[in-house]
C-alpha cells in the first residue's frame, strides 16, 4: 500500500458526521478478479450463444480503446457509450427475459468481496456513513449483489445502468447510460444530495483514473482518494500512483484502509 505524505497530516477522520463515501463497484468493492456486473449475463445456460458471441465481439473492439490513455478524452467518452448502447441493444435484440436476469443473480458467487470490503461496509452503516455507489456495471446485479450479502443497508445509494423491462422482456437501460468516463455527470436524488450536503469529507475508491471523476474536488473541504491496482501494466500503475492518495494491490484489505482513515 502506498500513501502520499501529505494524507497522513489529514487523517484519520474522527468526525464520522462529516464524512461520507463514494465508491465504483465493479473490482473496487469485488475482488480484482470477479466477474464483472457485465459478465454475469453471459456466464448463465439460458441465454443464447450467439448473444454470448456478439457480446465478447463488443468486448474485444472496445475495452482496448477504454484502457488505452492515448486517446483522446472527448473521443474515448462517446465510443464508451456507444459501446454500452450496443451491448444494451443485445439484450433487446435477443429479448432476454427478466427472468434470466434472475436467475443469472442467483450465481452471484462468482463475484466476491475485496478482502474486509463487507466488514467496511458494515461500519459505514452502523456510524450512519453514507456509501454512494456509481457504476459502470448493471445496476440490476449490483443491488442484488449487495442483497445476497444482506448489506443493502439504508445508508447505501446506487447509480448504475439498471435494465428495465416492459412484459418482462428487456427494453432498454433505466434513465442515462453510465460508462467509465461520465461519471462525473450522474446526478443524485435530492434526498440523497441532502444527506451529504453539510458532510465536508469525501473518501472515493475506485479501480481506474476515470473514477476520479466521480467527485469534484473544488466543492469538498478534503477529498481523500483509494485506488486499487487492477493490472500490471508500467504506465497505468505510475498513473494511479502518481494520481491517488493511497493505493492498494490485490493483497491489501480494506480493513487496513478503515484503520488509516478512521484510526
Amino acid at each position: 500500500m502506498i500513501i502520499k505524505d501529505y494524507i497522513r497530516n489529514n487523517i484519520p477522520i474522527s468526525d464520522l458526521e462529516n464524512v461520507y463515501v463514494v465508491a465504483d463497484f465493479d473490482r473496487t468493492i469485488t475482488q480484482g478478479n470477479s466477474k464483472t456486473s457485465w459478465s454475469i449475463l453471459a456466464s448463465s445456460s439460458l441465454v443464447p450463444k450467439s448473444y454470448v458471441e456478439d457480446r465478447q465481439k463488443l468486448y474485444d473492439y472496445y475495452r482496448p480503446i477504454e484502457v488505452d490513455s492515448s486517446i483522446d478524452y472527448e473521443v474515448k467518452s462517446n465510443l464508451m457509450k456507444e459501446w454500452f448502447q450496443r451491448h444494451i441493444e443485445l439484450f433487446i435484440k435477443y429479448q432476454i427475459n427478466e427472468s434470466i436476469f434472475e436467475d443469472a443473480a442467483k450465481n452471484l458467487r462468482i463475484m466476491s468481496f475485496r478482502p474486509g470490503a463487507k466488514e467496511f461496509i458494515d461500519f459505514l452503516h452502523e456510524n450512519n456513513i453514507p456509501l454512494i455507489i456509481i457504476s459502470a456495471g448493471i445496476g440490476n446485479f449490483v443491488e442484488s449483489f449487495f442483497k445476497f450479502n444482506n448489506c443493502y443497508y439504508d445508508n447505501i445509494f446506487i447509480s448504475s445502468n439498471k435494465i428495465i423491462f416492459k412484459n418482462s422482456i428487456a427494453v432498454g437501460v433505466e434513465e442515462n447510460i453510465i460508462h467509465s468516463l461520465n461519471k462525473n455527470e450522474v446526478s443524485l436524488p435530492e434526498n440523497i444530495k441532502k444527506q451529504v450536503k453539510s458532510r465536508e469529507n469525501v473518501i472515493l475508491f475506485g479501480d481506474q483514473i476515470s473514477d476520479l471523476r466521480m467527485v469534484d474536488k473544488t466543492k469538498h473541504k478534503n477529498v481523500f482518494t483509494v485506488g486499487f491496482i487492477a493490472n500490471d501494466d508500467v504506465e497505468y500503475i505510475e498513473d494511479m500512483n502518481e494520481n491517488f492518495d493511497i493505493v492498494c494491490n490485490s493483497n491489501d484489505s480494506y480493513s487496513d484502509i478503515r484503520r488509516i482513515i478512521f484510526g
